[in-house]
């Protein structure tokens, strides 16, 4: 097969489908490594899993995030990769792929924080060494923003229809009750630190205020340095090359973002079903722009 035709069909899915192959493929490479050369799965990830020592920390800072692309099983992957679709979908309808992920992967750093300082601050985690895997906490926070950022839209799950709201509560809920007598208590708590996160996240910008712009921008840069300068330099070329004339007329892209901006609003008030058909496609298709 032609890796080309490969890396050309992994570019035109949606971000949430790459989150998806990209979680897939990293448990492959681990779960087969670990066989081929008869290694113990934690030795492989040992670099690349949460430790909750701050000496260990500062040592693999980049842990904050990588632990998120990382799984202790076939269905701890597919579970976490399950809900990540279904709410991922959502988000997309109303978002741009760049919001998604600074949801994402805010989400799995902030629930890194809530399981260190965990571990560092409450005596019942004294004397307990552990490390800490998965994208749980990254797609609580994507289930959360997105239930309290539309609360009414509906979602069904056999022949129920329940409110988005709900569905975000009753797993919050499970987390929390499950705490005390669970032998995950520590992952848990990152649940909690996405999904707080995800809330705090709608709340701000449903106010007008995006939390997140300072980490879009921030990939942005990172994006940037890897680009060549043949490339940078051809644009600034290309862009300076003629005089852009006057225009009197209202920029399109503004008028985009004023329809868009709109369409949110009426969510906000009335919730997603209160959409018409042309105003879900449009949100749709700005979603993948």
């Amino acid at each position: 097969m032609n890796t080309n035709n490969l890396i050309g069909q992994f570019k035109q899915l949606s971000i949430v489908l790459k989150i998806i192959v990209i979680n897939t493929l990293i448990f492959l490479i681990f779960y087969l490594g670990s066989f081929f050369f008869k290694l113990s799965p934690s030795t492989l990830v040992s670099w690349f899993v949460l430790p909750t020592s701050f000496l260990e920390i500062v040592f693999q800072p980049w842990s904050f995030v990588t632990y998120a692309f990382l799984h202790a099983g076939f269905w701890h992957l597919f579970w976490n990769m399950y809900l990540l679709y279904w709410f991922g979908l959502y988000v997309l309808n109303l978002f741009t792929s760049k919001r998604f992920l600074t949801i994402y992967l805010l989400g799995a750093i902030n629930g890194g924080l809530f399981y260190v300082l965990a571990y560092n601050l409450f005596p019942v985690f004294n004397n307990i060494s552990s490390n800490l895997m998965g994208a749980s906490a990254a797609v609580l926070a994507i289930v959360i923003f997105i239930a309290t950022y539309t609360p009414d839209a509906i979602v069904r799950i056999f022949t129920f229809r329940i409110k988005l709201w709900q569905v975000g509560l009753v797993m919050v809920l499970l987390d929390l009750f499950q705490l005390p007598s669970s032998g995950n208590a520590g992952g848990l708590i990152a649940h909690m630190g996405g999904a707080i996160f995800g809330y705090v996240y709608a709340i701000h910008l449903k106010k007008g205020n995006d939390i997140g712009i300072w980490f879009e921008n921030f990939m942005d840069l990172l994006v940037n340095l890897f680009k060549s300068n043949k490339y940078k330099h051809f644009k600034q070329v290309h862009k300076t090359k003629q005089s852009a004339p006057k225009n009197t007329k209202r920029n399109p892209t503004t008028n985009h973002q004023i329809k868009i901006d709109r369409i949110l609003d009426k969510i906000g008030k009335s919730g997603y079903d209160s959409l018409t058909k042309a105003e879900k496609d449009f949100l749709f298709k700005a979603g993948k722009d």
